[in-house]
């Protein structure tokens, strides 16, 4: 197991030094962040991300302890972080699929995290926990997937569970998994417009801005063979996806930005542009 350096002594959850399996399982503890990973079979396989936000942190401890024991007998892999305010939450650099949210919380109360969370995260899907049930009609303005009552009923956490990885699994995306100051993050494919690599710095520019870390570009081109990418100049992996239109010189995306193309490796783009627009329903 690793080794452990523990927190204050008022913390209630040791952090870990270093990456490693816990012995017997899956499973991975992270520093920084208590989070819990549980590997994905291969590249590119549906791993759920999974938030848990409550100002009580015996209480997000424990929620997130039950969320870990039925997402292992349902065998789904996940990724699990723990908060312990929304403001803590909203600076997360993961975008999650499934965020589970407490509504009586000092300073920024779960309402408000809400309506901030929903700004740029409109399709993920919002749990509400509280111990009142007198928030149920206002959680419909945050466009609330679930609402429960604390204490927390394990047959009802199951089924809000089970239906929230079904509506998932009924449109699932493709992504990466990049690593970053020793934490994972999953990049969503349709997300991004293209990879730029600056030294040994990749650069991606997504929808959502753009987000660094350090991978080789030629290891990334190969982990995104079969995904809508190319390779139209050393600098660049480009999502054909978002090509408007282009010429000898560059490539233009939809959100107008011009690409260069390499001259060597024009006649390979037109070929790969026009098999993804045959694929994808652009010609007939």
């Amino acid at each position: 197991m690793a080794n452990m350096v523990h927190r204050k002594a008022d913390s209630t959850k040791p952090v870990y030094d270093n990456e490693m399996p816990v012995q017997g399982s899956n499973q991975f503890l992270s520093p920084f962040l208590p989070i819990d990973t549980i590997n994905i079979p291969k590249e590119g396989g549906n791993m759920l991300s999974i938030a848990v936000c409550d100002d009580d942190i015996r209480e997000c401890a424990h929620i997130a302890a039950k969320i870990k024991g039925i997402l292992g007998e349902l065998k789904v892999p996940f990724l699990l972080c723990q908060f312990h305010s929304g403001k803590e939450l909203l600076k997360a650099p993961e975008a999650f699929d499934i965020l589970f949210l407490d509504i009586i919380m000092e300073g920024l109360d779960g309402m408000q995290t809400a309506e901030l969370f929903r700004k740029t995260a409109a399709d993920k899907l919002l749990i509400f926990i509280s111990s009142s049930r007198k928030y149920v009609f206002e959680a419909y303005d945050v466009e609330a997937f679930w609402y429960l009552v604390k204490p927390i009923d394990d047959k009802k956490l199951k089924k809000a569970l089970q239906r929230a990885v079904q509506k998932l699994e009924k449109s699932p995306k493709s992504f990466l998994i990049v690593n970053k100051e020793r934490q994972k993050k999953k990049l969503f494919l349709d997300d991004i417009y293209y990879f730029e690599i600056k030294g040994r710095m990749i650069y991606v520019h997504g929808t959502d801005g753009i987000f660094t870390y350090y991978e080789q570009i030629g290891r990334l081109e190969e982990r995104l063979i079969g995904e809508g990418f190319f390779r139209c100049h050393k600098s660049y992996l480009i999502n054909l996806k978002y090509v408007e239109t282009y010429n000898r010189q560059e490539a233009v995306l939809d959100n107008g930005e011009k690409i260069m193309i390499a001259k060597r490796r024009y006649e390979e783009f037109g070929k790969e542009i026009l098999a993804y627009m045959r694929t994808n329903g652009g010609i007939l």
